[in-house]
């Protein structure tokens, strides 16, 4: 019989009024890719945190390579060959890629002095292993997300890795890149290193797991080989329910009347060239293509985040000369980030003032801001988007992240009296808050409101979607009848549009 890499027995983990861990059993093998599934609040990040050494268990026991341990710190189980990737990045914006790789085994010279030069050389030595390229001089906050994703895997691969544990590493990333996560983790496995894989991604699952465990409410739910499960049998085991249908039925007629939005060759630096649609009231428009095509670049250009260096963008057949979020907002335009945490939230702050932060002027009387107003507005909001909450006055980054979305959207559903921009707006939130925030937009488009979404996972563009526009390389490669659409087509258009431009510039190269 095969020695577990890890191995978890009875593990309890109890805080006042709350259990998150009761008596789980969990175990990985070597050369084992085995997924933890669960909604947000299931205790996978108390597991998680438990292997690796984060927080102590209150009963259970657990082995790493056959014998007894018991971690005291982080540190030490890394030393050990334990590596966690969480989901929430744990990278030094200000400094370089290769510091970072490097941050806890920095190359010495003879004399014991740090040498820039070997750590440069390392880092771009474990990046071209991983396949991905990334200048090692690059500072952190120069880098889109989903490069600062393949930095945070890179610093896992510096030491001895025995088990890895990977915390949603899929939310920010796509196509290409998920492709050389998949490709690594591969490779690792046949190396014999034991990974603990966790997403909210079903089909990814499904792909690259040989194991599942699914935990509901601290406890057990089922675990075994993952072909010996359905699509909706680890859903009914993850929610306690069945879902017999994801996303809401989609409008029967085309939407009509005027556009709400219409833009017309907009452009900006080098991510977007030339894009133009529309969206029209009660109509949800899906942007689809790889990472890096330009989509979360032209919804900032649209709110006002971004230059726009060319083309023209109007709102309810008005052109919009003065480009500002405060003008954006002030005709009914409200912007969901792709980044919630950085970008979206005020993480200690309480629900009621990230409800209502984009439109103080509403609460405010004689320069003073009404508490009563704003937390009435905000219980409102509550109720009406299903927040688990008990009160306004909890601090937003005390709650999951499906209910920090819901925050997000209860806020900008109040502003967003025409348009509603999307940027992913399920990452990283479990399959019931995901059921739930289909629900919302859904709802919204059919009181009338516009909705642009962003979106990298393909069956959520095709299963909410009115009109898909596919972007590649800054360019809209064309535009998919959401009824009919399917993934193949979508990504067809979208690699198509790269071969083309590749094949293009290979030609000029040779005439050259």
């Amino acid at each position: 019989m095969v020695t577990p890499v890890i191995e978890l027995s009875r593990i309890e983990k109890e805080y006042p009024g709350v259990k998150p861990l009761d008596r789980v059993d969990f175990a990985v093998r070597p050369g084992e890719i085995h997924a933890l599934l669960g909604e947000n609040g299931a205790g996978k990040s108390t597991l998680i945190r438990v292997m690796g050494g984060a927080i102590k268990p209150n009963g259970g026991s657990m082995t790493y390579l056959g014998k007894p341990v018991s971690w005291q710190s982080p540190k030490q189980a890394r030393a050990a060959g334990i590596h966690v990737i969480h989901q929430e990045l744990a990278l030094f914006p200000e400094l370089s890629v290769a510091e970072n790789i490097l941050v806890d085994a920095q190359p010495r010279n003879g004399l014991g002095l740090i040498s820039s030069r070997a750590r440069h050389a390392r880092a771009a030595e474990i990046l071209a292993q991983l396949g991905v390229r990334i200048s090692t001089h690059a500072k952190i906050d120069e880098l889109p997300l989903a490069d600062q994703q393949m930095v945070e895997i890179a610093k896992a691969l510096v030491g001895e890795v025995r088990l890895l544990v990977l915390d949603e590493p899929t939310a920010v990333i796509s196509g290409h890149e998920v492709d050389l996560l998949f490709d690594n983790m591969r490779r690792l496995k046949r190396e014999g290193v034991g990974i603990v894989y966790v997403s909210h991604r079903l089909e990814e699952i499904f792909e690259i797991a040989d194991r599942v465990t699914i935990l509901k409410d601290g406890q057990v739910a089922g675990t075994g080989p993952v072909g010996d499960l359905t699509r909706d049998e680890m859903i009914t085991k993850m929610v306690g329910r069945r879902l017999e249908q994801i996303y809401p039925a989609r409008r029967k007629a085309p939407a009509v009347g005027p556009d709400i939005l219409k833009v017309s060759n907009l452009r900006s630096g080098h991510r977007v060239r030339d894009v133009s649609f529309a969206v029209r009231p009660g109509e949800v428009v899906g942007i689809a293509g790889m990472v890096g095509s330009g989509r979360t670049e032209v919804a900032e250009v649209i709110f006002g985040t971004r230059d726009l260096d060319g083309g023209t963008i109007e709102f309810d057949g008005k052109r919009l000369d003065r480009r500002m979020p405060r003008e954006a907002i002030r005709n009914g335009v409200g912007f969901l980030t792709e980044n919630r945490k950085d970008e979206g939230l005020f993480l200690g702050l309480p629900i009621s003032a990230n409800v209502m932060a984009p439109d103080l002027a509403g609460v405010t009387k004689r320069g003073l801001i009404d508490r009563r107003g704003e937390r009435d507005i905000a219980l409102e909001q509550i109720r009406n988007f299903a927040v688990a909450a008990p009160s306004p006055e909890v601090k937003v980054g005390n709650l999951s992240g499906g209910n920090q979305q819901k925050v997000l959207f209860g806020r900008w559903s109040r502003i967003a009296r025409k348009l509603l921009i999307l940027d992913e707006p399920t990452r990283g939130v479990d399959i019931g808050a995901k059921v739930e925030i289909y629900r919302i937009v859904r709802n919204l488009a059919e009181q009338g409101v516009g909705i642009l979404m962003i979106s990298s996972e393909l069956p959520e563009i095709i299963g909410l979607s009115d009109r898909i526009f596919v972007m590649s390389q800054g360019h809209v490669a064309g535009e998919i009848d959401g009824a009919s659409a399917t993934e193949e087509a979508i990504m067809d258009l979208a690699v198509r549009s790269i071969d083309r431009r590749e094949g293009k510039a290979a030609r000029l190269e040779q005439v050259a």
